[in-house]
């Protein structure tokens, strides 16, 4: 329940504290003096949009303290999770907008989101005005009336339903795509074998290019590597044909002469062994150049093939890549794509019998969907048709009509029952609200065939039929009367009133008939002061209320006899509560 309700400069009220009790508050006021602000400032505190503070206010500000009931588990949960303490049962929440337009909500204190704000008002107040009543007027809005009131068991059906739908939807979008795309994902195919056939055909290794320029080289220089291996051995050998003696016989000799008199300087012995160490490494080297020699031969046939091969490394290279390295990678990522791009027969063929499956199930949902709709659609035909015999409309009845949506209208058309129809993620009903004012009358739409003051009836007459099913504790009406007046007002005020029994009820209200049901009276006057308009509100008992009341009547307060009709009024309107 809402215990209090603090304005602060908003619209033309400065600063303004409601207080609030249990059953039905009435708000009342003269036009213009701010009545809506209130509900403004409810439709701020619950996350609605924000304009800037008034000129010359740094911001506008709303508070509500809540009185949270044990039973309401969801409201108080989702408290808790925003940082709420909840252990007195008292929820506090403000919204403030600077002049600048910024936007600050608290929670029990805490700073919180904007968007917390909102879902705590989902689970904890409804606000309904004439806005209300022209969304009523849309389809998709009389359609999702009917959902809510058709309970929870359906629920359950829907969202089986919606599942099934966003399934389906999903597998048509792969199938389509296959389909459309076969062609094009085959040619990538092809073109990626292609390459991967070319490359295997070559069969590179990682590093093989190094080895075979290097091979290359040799080849190319066999002659003149050649002549500088064998010069080089000779010259370490000597020429055997002039006995002609090389680097090793000259070390040899020095190193023998070192040794003949090595006994008189240890260091001659030195000389003399560095030298052996040096005629052992020629003599290595000679070995080893003779090796390389007996090796080293010039083979056209050879280097002919290594041409080819870098040629063909070169091919893979302008086609693939810029080196052999990335020759490798183009062919490992190719080789994983292929496996992605799996636009076989069978692939088609499964995702096929795939999209049957779902139609059939989605379809069956739907079934199920509409037969349930039907069902709940007697109900609440019957128990709104009820509630407008309390409110003046004795021999009215609303049909809610849950009629298959033609093929061709949805995302999709499905066989639903005996019908094709056309679905979408609500089902594959169209539903509408039909009025029959009086017997004989043809029924008609909302929008075509309800004045203003039967559009009201028939909105309240639904919110009560709600109301017997739970929702949130707290409804505000916004001048939900409006067309309407004489038995017909007094019969909304009893309405209310009987609404108030369970819920907390503030209206904001013209008709006097209608406030003179309200357990407590608020009024909304405005004072002017020069170029500066500015409201109040306060609450009014007894002979003030009887007054306010005779305002509303006849626009006289002051009057004996319209504070009588007043008094009458409030009396009438007693009893009927009672």
């Amino acid at each position: 329940m809402l215990e209090e309700l603090r304005i602060q400069n908003l619209g033309v009220i400065a600063d303004a504290t409601l207080p609030l009790d249990p059953g039905l508050t009435c708000i009342t006021g003269e036009t213009g003096a701010g009545k809506t602000m209130v509900v403004a400032g409810l439709g701020l505190l619950f996350g609605g949009r924000a304009s800037r503070a008034p000129l010359g206010a740094d911001r506008a500000l709303v508070e509500g303290r809540f009185a949270v009931a044990e039973a309401a588990l969801e409201l108080r949960e989702r408290a808790v999770e925003a940082g709420a303490d909840l252990e007195d049962g008292e929820l506090l929440l403000a919204r403030s907008v600077s002049s600048e337009g910024r936007s600050k909500a608290w929670v029990g204190g805490r700073s919180a989101p904007v968007g917390v704000l909102a879902e705590l008002g989902d689970l904890a107040i409804s606000v309904h005005g004439q806005s209300d009543q022209m969304r009523l007027l849309q389809p998709a809005e009389q359609r999702a009336a009917l959902d809510r009131f058709a309970g929870a068991d359906h629920g359950k059906v829907l969202d089986a339903y919606r599942a099934a739908y966003a399934e389906l939807g999903a597998c048509t979008t792969e199938l389509t795509r296959l389909r459309t795309s076969a062609r094009e994902m085959a040619r990538e195919a092809d073109m990626l074998r292609l390459g991967l056939e070319e490359i295997n055909a070559v069969e590179p290794r990682d590093g093989e290019e190094t080895e075979l320029a290097e091979e290359a080289r040799r080849l190319e220089n066999a002659e003149a590597l050649r002549l500088a291996a064998a010069t080089a051995h000779g010259a370490i050998t000597g020429d055997p044909a002039t006995g002609e003696g090389g680097a090793t016989d000259t070390v040899g000799a020095a190193a023998r002469a070192l040794e003949h008199d090595a006994h008189a300087d240890p260091k001659l012995a030195e000389f003399a062994e560095r030298l052996a160490e040096a005629g052992a490494l020629l003599a290595e080297a000679a070995v080893d150049l003779s090796s390389y020699l007996d090796d080293l031969s010039a083979d056209p046939q050879r280097l002919e093939e290594i041409y080819q091969r870098q040629a063909a490394l070169k091919t893979l290279y302008r086609k693939y890549a810029e080196d052999l390295p990335g020759v490798l990678a183009w062919a490992e990522n190719a080789a994983k794509r292929l496996g992605e791009l799996d636009v076989s027969d069978e692939r088609v063929a499964e995702l096929e019998g795939r999209h049957a499956e779902l139609t059939a199930r989605t379809a069956d949902l739907a079934a199920q969907l509409r037969a349930s709709r039907r069902a709940a659609a007697e109900r609440f035909s019957a128990a709104v048709s009820n509630e407008l015999k309390g409110l003046a409309m004795p021999h009215a009845e609303v049909d809610a009509s849950v009629e298959p949506r033609p093929a061709g209208r949805g995302g999709v058309d499905l066989a639903v029952d005996t019908a094709v129809s056309g679905a979408t993620e609500d089902g594959a009903d169209e539903v509408e609200l039909l009025l029959r004012p009086h017997p004989g009358s043809v029924p008609a739409a909302l929008h075509k065939g309800a004045s203003g003051g039967e559009l009201s009836r028939v909105m309240l007459a639904i919110e009560v039929v709600f109301a017997e099913i739970g929702g949130p504790p707290v409804l505000v009406f916004d001048e939900v009367d409006a067309g309407v007046g004489g038995g017909a007002a007094i019969e909304i005020g009893r309405c209310l009133a009987k609404l108030a029994r369970r819920h907390q009820v503030l209206v904001v209200t013209h008709l006097p008939q209608v406030a003179a049901f309200a357990d407590r009276h608020l009024v909304v006057s405005k004072d002017t002061s020069g170029a500066v308009t500015v409201s109040g509100v306060r609450v009014v008992d007894d002979a003030e209320r009887a007054r306010e009341l005779a305002r509303m009547l006849a626009g006289m307060p002051d009057s004996h006899l319209g504070v009588a009709h007043a008094e009458e009024l409030l009396a009438e309107a007693a009893k009927m509560k009672s």
